[in-house]
């Protein structure tokens, strides 16, 4: 039988696996759709899903998992507000380089505000993946300068660093469910709210025509994405730090140019292979050589009982 450890590098690597192949998906679908009411739409389809799948964590859900969720959620909907408003100005490949950028952003945070002492082979393995990134998604002429999506985006690798930290400080004293269901519906909840301020001052007019990129593009993140993703990541980050967290989803531009490759037939030139061979690596390095101990002195890898709240 798979360990629980296992079970968890699995789970995130299959987060992985559903972002990375809805990237191309998401900026498609901007054609039709402003980034608010997509991000309203999308989180308030998977938030609905969740409730029901979830129903029984949340029974009984107390003020403190509320507030709990409520911060992940915060940190939830401001990244997706930077990745989907960047992806506008800038390309897939780029974007997913800058987001993936947090494989570095989330050790640099806890080693400065959270005074954490983080592993040598934690910090060696965050930097493979960082330079793989670099290989598999900039194209070899650079990236040309930057234009006003890029620092936006990088907005959205800061948040999520935030994102996974702060689900490993609260998934040892509340339920997976509620904390997965809260966030989610917390960013849904956010973007209706922003909505009419938005189109009040003209910031951004809202825009929705429905069309067949943009349903399937709804369905695919709001289920697999958001609903089956962070339900998954929620859930492993009981049994893997913060960073270790951030280099497996380092995989998902790996994915994605698997995906492509696959459905679009695109090719994968020996560029590709040697990102993905890095961050390959920086995985294998934090694996096997990452965990003991990854984070001292106090450790963010706790020890879960039955996972409900405390």
């Amino acid at each position: 039988m798979l360990s629980k450890r296992l079970r968890a590098d699995l789970a995130l690597g299959f987060c992985a696996l559903i972002w990375g192949a809805t990237f191309v998906a998401v900026k498609d679908a901007l054609a039709d759709v402003s980034v608010i009411v997509y991000i309203a739409v999308r989180f308030a389809l998977a938030a609905a899903a969740m409730a029901i799948f979830f129903r029984r964590s949340l029974r009984g859900i107390t003020g403190k998992a509320v507030w709990a969720g409520a911060q992940i959620g915060f940190c939830m909907f401001t990244a997706y507000v930077f990745q989907t408003a960047g992806l506008k100005y800038t390309t897939a490949s780029k974007a997913a380089f800058i987001t993936g950028s947090s494989v570095v952003i989330v050790p640099l945070l806890l080693a400065v505000f959270g005074r954490r002492r983080i592993n040598v082979w934690i910090w060696a393995g965050a930097l493979a993946a960082l330079v793989g990134l670099y290989f598999l998604t900039v194209p070899p002429e650079g990236f040309s300068g930057l234009n006003r999506g890029d620092p936006i985006v990088f907005g959205c690798a800061v948040m999520f660093a935030v994102h996974m930290i702060l689900i490993s400080r609260h998934v040892e004293h509340h339920s997976v469910g509620a904390l997965a269901v809260v966030q989610v519906a917390t960013s849904a909840i956010l973007a209706t709210v922003a909505l009419p301020f938005l189109a009040v001052t003209g910031l951004e007019p809202p825009r929705l025509v429905w069309t067949g990129h943009l349903i399937f593009a709804v369905l695919v993140t709001a289920i697999g994405s958001t609903a089956i993703g962070f339900s998954f990541q929620t859930w492993a980050q009981q049994y893997a730090s913060p960073s270790h967290t951030a280099i497996l989803i380092s995989l998902e531009p790996v994915f994605a140019a698997i995906t492509s490759w696959l459905l679009a037939r695109e090719h994968l030139g020996g560029r590709v292979l040697l990102g993905a061979a890095l961050i390959l690596v920086g995985i294998l390095l934090a694996e096997l050589k990452g965990h003991a101990p990854a984070i001292a002195p106090e450790s963010l890898e706790p020890a879960i009982s039955d996972g409900e709240d405390s």
